[in-house]
This record gives structure tokens, C-alpha cells and sequence, in this order.
């Protein structure tokens, strides 16, 4: 059984595809027009109210094996496409549907070790929200199990935290990807100057490379900090 990183990147879906009444709701208790926009900024980061921009996957047959990446990105037209970017990842261009059935599809057929960062917090409950609402069924219940166990799954922000939301500066608190890795001497994906909250204009202006590149770095990312975890953390 292998090791399988994932990531995904989103954005907000068009706040002008939602009706009247869902637009209203979404904007309930938004005073100022900042506060407005902030909130349509938002709906990035619900399957319900954003879209899937792409998934970044790492996958290696052990963790001394080389890892190879993978990035599965989403285009408006649904243009298909294939190329290597410069790390040696191969990334595919599609529709978003298309995305999804073969995120899906590939979790259904390999069982492998699933790797993430905040993957229970964000990415799989995500996956599976948007899946439902395009009609894609997921295959597997990526939030299967309870909030301190969950089978062939390591989020890694909460083994980090060790399952703890302390607030403030003490031993349980929830860092970033970013601040993980360069604790642990880990190069970061921010480190080329992109940073998921600029993906959304990114997606829009169409620079789908620019974030597929991004999101791989951010998995290779991820992978090395499971590395370091296992070494030096994991009992």
C-alpha cells in the first residue's frame, strides 16, 4: 500500500449563479460593503458555494521511494490537455466534473495511505459537498470514523496539534503549512510567492498553470513534512 498527498485549491463559484433568496442568505448580517465582499470571498471555502480549482496528489510506493506529483486541474471550457511541468509533475486539464470522477475513480481502485494538511477541516468534506452538488458520487467516505480516529487517513495539522484547538501561542496551537515546514527546515510552497488566497484571481484571470504549479509545490510540501512527522513524531 502506498502514500497518497492530496490538496485541493477553490474559489468562490459566481456569486450572480445563486438566486434572490440564496443570495440574501449568504449575505445575512453583512453591514458594510467590505464586509460584503469579504463574505462573497468566502464561499471559496464551502463545496456548496465554491468550485474545485484543482487537486495536487503526491503519490510514492514507500516513504523512500521518489515521489511522483500529479495535478488535476479544472477549466471553464472543459478543455482537455496534458503536459509536465517543470518539477517533473504531470498535469491534466479538464472539466470539473471530470475532476471529480477521477479523483474518485482513482481512490476507488488503489488503496493507499491518504496524506493531507487540514484535510478533514477543508479538503475532504469539500471534495465531497461539490461532488454531490455536480451529481458525482464519491466512491469513499473521506469523514468516515470521529474526530480523533479515522482510518488511512493522517491529517497532519492534527497530529501537529495533536487533536487539540487551543487558542493563542501554547504547544497545541494550529500553524500553518507555511510555519510547519520551516519549523522543521522544510522548503515551503509560499516561498515562490504565490499563496492560496490569491488563487481565486488567479483562476479568473486564467493562469490555471501558475496555480496547478503552485498546489503541486504544496503537496511535495506536505509529503516531506509526513517524512519528518513519522521520523521524529509518530508512535
Amino acid at each position: 500500500m502506498g502514500y497518497l498527498v492530496f490538496d485541493i485549491e477553490s474559489a468562490p463559484l459566481p456569486f450572480d449563479s445563486f438566486d434572490p433568496g440564496r443570495q440574501e442568505y449568504l449575505l445575512r448580517g453583512c453591514e458594510t460593503d467590505e464586509a460584503r465582499e469579504q463574505q462573497k470571498r468566502n464561499m471559496a471555502l464551502n463545496g456548496l458555494t465554491g468550485q474545485v480549482v484543482c487537486i495536487g496528489m503526491v503519490y510514492a510506493e514507500t516513504l523512500e521511494a521518489e515521489p511522483k506529483g500529479y495535478v488535476y486541474s479544472s477549466i471553464p471550457d472543459g478543455g482537455q490537455g496534458e503536459e509536465t511541468l517543470p518539477d517533473g509533475s504531470l498535469w491534466r486539464t479538464m472539466s470539473e466534473v471530470e475532476v471529480l470522477a477521477r479523483w474518485w475513480e482513482l481512490l476507488d481502485r488503489r488503496g493507499v495511505e491518504l496524506v493531507s494538511f487540514n484535510g478533514r477541516g477543508f479538503d475532504a468534506p469539500f471534495l465531497m459537498l461539490r461532488s454531490a452538488s455536480l451529481g458525482v458520487r464519491p466512491s469513499v467516505n473521506l469523514m468516515s470514523g470521529t474526530r480523533y480516529r479515522y482510518d488511512r487517513h493522517t491529517d497532519l495539522q492534527d497530529e501537529l496539534a495533536f487533536y487539540s484547538w487551543s487558542a493563542g501561542i501554547s504547544p497545541l496551537k494550529r500553524f500553518n503549512l507555511d510555519f510547519y515546514c520551516k519549523a522543521f527546515g522544510i522548503t515551503s510552497p509560499k516561498e515562490e510567492g504565490v499563496t492560496g488566497d490569491q488563487v481565486p484571481r488567479l483562476f479568473s484571470e486564467g493562469e490555471h498553470r501558475t496555480i496547478a504549479e503552485y498546489c503541486v509545490r504544496d503537496v511535495f510540501s506536505t509529503w516531506n513534512l509526513y517524512r519528518h512527522w513519522r521520523k521524529y513524531l509518530a508512535f
